[in-house]
Parts: C-alpha cells; structure tokens; sequence
C-alpha cells in the first residue's frame, strides 16, 4: 500500500483528482492491464499503438480498482460512472505520470537504489544482487522483464512501505532511455554488466552502444557510485571523477580468487572484494554468472553491504533453466534472449558442462544490423572449435550457424520443428541448449 493520501497520490503524479476522497488511503500498486486489477489497485490507461488504454478506465473501476489514472475524455467519463469510494485521476500523459509518481514514491521509501543495465546478464545480475541484499536489507527487485519506462515505475510502485534496497533492471534500445529510467530511479548506485554488440540495428556501433549504456553513468548524483567491467575501454571516457567507481572482473577490485564446483550444481566462491574475502556458497556455476556476481558483490559493497555465505539466486524465467526431461536427456532453456556474447557464453558452459553429447539448439540473434550474418557465421565457428556435436538451427535467418560448424547439423522452420527432431535425435546422456532471440520463441521447443 502507498501510504500516502488520494491527494498525494494527485500532486506526486501531477494529476487532478476527478472524484474520490483526497484524505482516503492510497492504492496498493499501478497496473496497466485490466486482467490484472485486483481491488485497491490503480489502473494507469497508457496509450498504445492500437488501443488507448484509457477507454477502459471503467472495466478497471468496475473489477474493484482503487482509481484510475486517464487523460482528458477519459477521465471525465470515468469520473461521471465512477462507484462510490472510487478515485479519478485526470492526468495529460499518463505515461509521464506514472514515473513521477514512481519517483515520489522512491523519495518516500528512501531506500537505497541499484540500477543495473548491460548489453547481456543484466537480468541474470539483477537476481544475483536482490539475493546478495536480502539477507541484510529488505530488498525489492525488478520482476522477470520488468525494465522499460513501463515496467520500471510499475516496479518501484509495488515496493511496500519499509523496502530498504531497491534492483531496477534497466533495459534499452536506442539512446536516451536509459537516461529516461535514471531520471525516475535516482539512484545511488549503477551498474554496468558489460557492452557489446547489441541493438546495432538502431545504434550502429558499439561506442554508440556504450554511451547509450554510459547514460546511467552521466546522470547519477554526485557521490553515487557505479559500477563497471575492470578495462573496458568503451567506458573509460564516460566515468567521472564526481562518483565512485567500483570495477570487477579480472584486474578489477572485485576479483574472482577461486571457485571450487560442489558435487552437483554451484560451488564455492573465493572473493577479494576492495580487499575485503567473500566467501560464497553458490547455487550456480556457469562462468557468466560467476563474472555477474562479481559485478553484484561490488554493487553490494557500493551501498554498505558485504555479502556472506549461502546465494540461492532465483533466476528470472527462459534464463539458464535446467530442465530434466524423461529418457536421461537435460535441456538448458535459455531462451529469453540472444546476442553474440551472451550466445558465446552459453555454448562455452555448454561445453564445459559433462555430457555424452551436446547439443545446440539455435535461433536467430536479432537486431544486429547489417553484420548480422558475419556474426551468426562466427557462432557456428565457435560451437565447432568448442567441440559441440550436433547443431539444430531454427528459422531461415538462424542457417548462417551452419556456415560455420562442421560437425553434425539440422535445420528446423519452426520451434515445434525442432521440438519433434529432438524427440528422434536426442540420445541418454544428452546435454542440450536451446537459445535465441525473444521473437524466435524457443521456449516452444519444450513444449
């Protein structure tokens, strides 16, 4: 519950309260789907490409909403229909409303705030440091994909009341947005995972890629803090000497000592941290997110926590799930998202990983631009010299992998395709990865 008033609520969002008592209790959180009100929310009608989520302010009131938050007509509709007890907020752009209010919100709860934004394993970072914090602050985080001018407020507003650290995943795709979320999280601390060939279609290059990601860095307060790979050149030009800067990775102040693998997945974690030891016991072990939570221990140390002991990170949906299917075959769904790094990093683990025979299951890496077919060519070169054995592309954009690979290949059209190959070619003791871009949708594979 936002503990504030109606008419606070008003002022934070610079709206005008329609109908409603400006002394009654705020709502609970913002949604924007009417299929997931429930009674005391806040219904926010953002306009979209194909609907104005405002003209359905009273299927929101009439399902238990605490009030609504509409432009204009809307409103006044709203207002005329509204049950009783019933709010009305009239706001010009309700999109711009609902981050103020986030942010005024974030100003109540004066809780300490990490932005974390990266070309690849923000998400998988994000749920690293939530875990890290928890056991010392209580800690709210972005939830699964929860990381645009949307879903960041919309996170910040679920926070409750006595949330001490708040994990904002940051998301973008073209320059300027980051400085968006910024501008609505404050926040004292960012991160930075990593930069690389992502969102080329738009950006063009890497260095636009870095100063897209570099606007977090710009716009924290002075005195905050961030947090960034040790010796990456694409950022150097945009740290400040106004805010502290905390780099991990190899060479950097948080450093990886050693990491011992336990009997079944995780392991033992050795940390020097700003020479400070982390002892960590992992859940997990893949190499990326080793490195993703040496970026998540500096991050905690930026905001006056040093972590210790158990880390049962609970990763977000499509991210490295372990699936152990009838027949002795396991799947690693790792389909949320794919680019050349993050594909790099998948096939590597996958590598490493014991198994009879490994298998990669690949869909296009989207938005690369005019490279987009050299970079698929050198994914395939890469399964091959890691020894990978069987190959399964999907999708026609998805076939530059085989230009690559010389071992065994299969080229399915759909997800369901390659669903029914891998009923016929997977073997016991088979290690799987299934991998791509959102818009291929490999989690059909499973299915």
């Amino acid at each position: 519950m936002i503990e504030q008033t109606a008419a606070w609520v008003a002022d934070a969002a610079d709206a005008t309260l329609r109908a409603g008592d400006a002394r009654a209790p705020g709502p609970r959180r913002a949604v924007i789907d009417t299929r997931e009100v429930e009674r005391g929310d806040l219904f926010v009608g953002l306009r979209g490409s194909r609907a104005d989520g405002g003209a359905f302010a009273s299927d929101a009131l009439a399902a238990g909403a605490w009030g609504v938050m509409v432009s204009g007509d809307h409103a006044a509709r709203a207002a005329g229909a509204a049950p009783a007890g019933a709010h009305v907020l009239e706001v010009g752009d309700p999109l711009a409303s609902l981050g103020s209010l986030a942010r005024a919100w974030r100003h109540v709860l004066g809780a300490r705030v990490i932005g974390v934004t990266g070309s690849t394993g923000k998400t998988s970072t994000k749920d690293i440091l939530a875990a890290l914090l928890a056991p010392h602050l209580t800690t709210h985080a972005s939830r699964e994909n929860f990381n645009t001018e949307i879903g960041l407020p919309l996170t910040v507003l679920e926070a409750q009341e006595g949330t001490q650290a708040l994990v904002l995943e940051m998301a973008m795709r073209g320059e300027g947005q980051i400085a968006e979320l910024t501008a609505i999280a404050e926040p004292d601390a960012g991160v930075i995972v990593n930069v690389g060939p992502v969102h080329l279609e738009l950006l063009g290059t890497v260095e636009r890629v870095a100063a897209a990601k570099a606007e977090l860095i710009r716009d924290l307060r002075p005195g905050a803090a961030c947090v960034v790979p040790a010796g990456e050149a694409l950022l150097r030009e945009h740290l400040r000497e106004d805010i502290e800067t905390i780099t991990f990775g190899p060479g950097g102040e948080v450093m990886l000592l050693a990491f011992e693998r336990g009997p079944g997945r995780g392991g033992s974690a050795d940390i020097e941290a700003r020479g400070q030891r982390v002892a960590l016991e992992l859940s997990f072990d893949e190499p990326h997110n080793l490195l993703n939570t040496l970026a998540a221990v500096g991050a905690a140390l930026a905001v006056g926590v040093k972590p210790a002991g158990r880390l049962d990170a609970r990763f977000s949906s499509l991210r490295g799930e372990v699936v152990e299917l009838p027949g002795g075959v396991t799947v690693v769904n790792d389909c949320y998202n794919a680019n050349p790094m993050s594909m790099r990093a998948a096939l590597q683990h996958l590598a490493e990983t014991p198994a009879d025979r490994r298998l990669a299951v690949l869909g296009t890496m989207a938005e690369l631009g005019e490279g987009s077919q050299r970079f698929h060519e050198e994914i395939g070169d890469e399964a091959r010299a890691l020894g990978i054995d069987v190959l399964v592309t999907v999708g026609e954009e998805a076939t530059p992998y085989l230009d690559g690979f010389a071992g065994e290949t299969y080229a399915a059209g759909t997800p369901e395709e390659a669903s029914a190959l891998l009923e016929e070619i997977a073997q016991p003791g088979d290690r799987v990865l299934v991998k791509g871009s959102r818009s291929v949708g490999l989690e059909r594979v499973l299915n």
